[in-house]
């Protein structure tokens, strides 16, 4: 097999604008409450902000593969990957210009036509970064840059919400808690500005615009005889499986820390304004378990790799604690968190850089952990539920990674339409509501459980589809060739 290195000075700059997904969709968080006040809304009216977010990941998505058929060939094979990016950086900068005039006309409507328009720019950056940092070196560490990736994610998930409550609502040691709508304006478009030279940033640098696939299937394979070769992406049963999973696994993320803060209040009687805290340990417990799924994407010896991941998930971890403690939240409660943290680990390590073998793992220890909170009590139960970020934080990649495998010039069709499945988020997370309406939020977890059944699953099974393709997940694992 060809020997390839990851080219670092490429992908630093690529997964900048992972950066910016996990900034901004953690920071909706915070426009919220600040949006249900001042525009008098329902809580139900208030989740349109998810809502138009999230359905603009489908909406891109469905444009990409209607302008890629009306051109006759893939559009980012016709415009380039790093062309792409830079189009949907610009896109969501005019999003974010829609701030201004929404704030000075008042319109909630327009507020969250900007967010669907960010959403939209997001999808085709999407589309094009998720396949881009899988072959950016490597084919058999793509899932682990991926993984690191999602940690540079997961980064702007932790600190993206402080840093826009703080523009909205002032400075946390001066106990602002009123914000007006005026206030939105000026950290929108200082984003806007940053998606811009980011932009132009990354038109200049040295990240390629296109990329072989068909050369980095042939790589992929130890059989190119049984390397099967399709029209469409939809005839590849990796591809279709995996875009169930998708929906699913971004279903059960989102759907937990939906319903978090409701258990929380329910059972333990903690108020809305003390939720904070618990929900950034579950934005962090992803990131804490990206950066230890990253340390395979190095390219240093076996025991190196195996201290970073015993390195980077505390330091990760650590990254949580300083945040929280800047925000005046008592983290001291959250310290025997890192014990929890030893059981990712081992479920990282046992899986040997297989991707099928890690969701597998991930997604029992996902079931464990939802079983144990519904059958327990007080801070078992918050633990375990919480927990649940953790062997939710490799998956995207491992899902992403199997999914596409093996597609060659359909690589970038697949792409799109596992982008399209994030919409998973918003309808997991009303079915647990549904469920919770009728069984109580405790037992309403079970839905995540099939879900993580389903993701078990689909690591087994796509396990032989690759095989019969001539594809060995242990052959191509960076950690499983001795």
């Amino acid at each position: 097999m060809t020997t390839y290195q990851t080219r670092w000075s490429q992908f630093g700059v690529l997964i900048t604008v992972f950066f910016f997904w996990g900034f901004v969709a953690a920071s909706n968080d915070i426009l919220i409450p600040v949006f249900k006040k001042a525009f008098d809304l329902t809580q139900a009216q208030s989740q349109l902000v998810s809502v138009a977010f999230y359905v603009a990941y489908t909406v891109g998505s469905l444009i990409y593969v209607a302008v890629s058929k009306s051109i006759g060939m893939d559009l980012l094979n016709r415009i380039g990957y790093k062309n792409g990016i830079c189009l949907g950086l610009v896109i969501s900068a005019v999003g974010t210009l829609l701030f201004y005039p929404a704030a000075n006309a008042g319109s909630f409507t327009l507020m969250i036509s900007g967010l669907f328009v960010v959403g939209l720019g997001f999808s085709l950056q999407q589309i094009a970064a998720n396949p881009l940092a899988i072959v950016m070196g490597d084919p058999r560490t793509g899932s682990q840059r991926l993984t690191m990736a999602g940690g540079i994610n997961n980064f702007g998930t932790t600190i993206g919400p402080l840093l826009v409550s703080i523009a909205i609502f002032g400075s946390v040691a001066a106990g602002g808690t009123e914000a007006s709508i005026e206030s939105v304006k000026t950290p929108y478009l200082m984003l806007g500005l940053a998606f811009v030279l980011v932009a132009l940033f990354l038109k200049f640098s040295s990240v390629p615009n296109h990329i072989d696939l068909e050369s980095v299937t042939e790589s992929e394979a130890q059989d190119t005889d049984k390397l099967i070769h399709k029209k469409s992406a939809l005839a590849y049963p990796q591809l279709v499986l995996g875009m169930l999973a998708i929906f699913v696994y971004v279903g059960v993320e989102v759907s937990t820390i939906s319903n978090l803060p409701a258990y929380l209040e329910e059972s333990h009687g903690v108020p809305a304004s003390s939720v904070a805290p618990f929900v950034s340990l579950y934005w962090a417990s992803l990131m804490i378990g990206r950066w230890t799924g990253a340390a395979g994407a190095f390219n240093v010896g076996a025991g190196m790799k195996r201290l970073l991941m015993l390195i980077l998930p505390y330091l990760a971890f650590g990254v949580f604690l300083a945040v929280n403690a800047i925000a005046r939240h008592d983290v001291s409660q959250f310290f025997g968190y890192a014990f929890v943290i030893v059981l990712m680990i081992l479920a990282t390590l046992a899986s040997r850089g297989n991707p099928a073998r890690m969701l597998l793992y991930f997604a029992l220890c996902g079931i464990a952990a939802l079983l144990i909170g519904m059958a327990t009590t007080g801070r078992t139960a918050a633990v375990a539920f919480i927990s649940v970020g953790l062997f939710c934080s490799t998956m995207w990649p491992c899902i992403f990674a199997l999914a596409i495998t093996g597609l060659g010039r359909n690589t970038n069709q697949g792409s799109s339409l596992l982008i399209m499945m994030i919409m998973g988020g918003g309808i997991v997370s009303w079915i647990q509501g549904a469920v919770a309406d009728r069984i109580g939020i405790q037992m309403s977890f079970i839905v995540g459980v099939v879900c993580f059944a389903y993701l078990a699953f689909y690591a087994l099974r796509t396990t032989h589809v690759l095989k019969s393709q001539g594809i060995d997940l242990d052959k191509l694992s960076i950690d499983g060739k001795h």
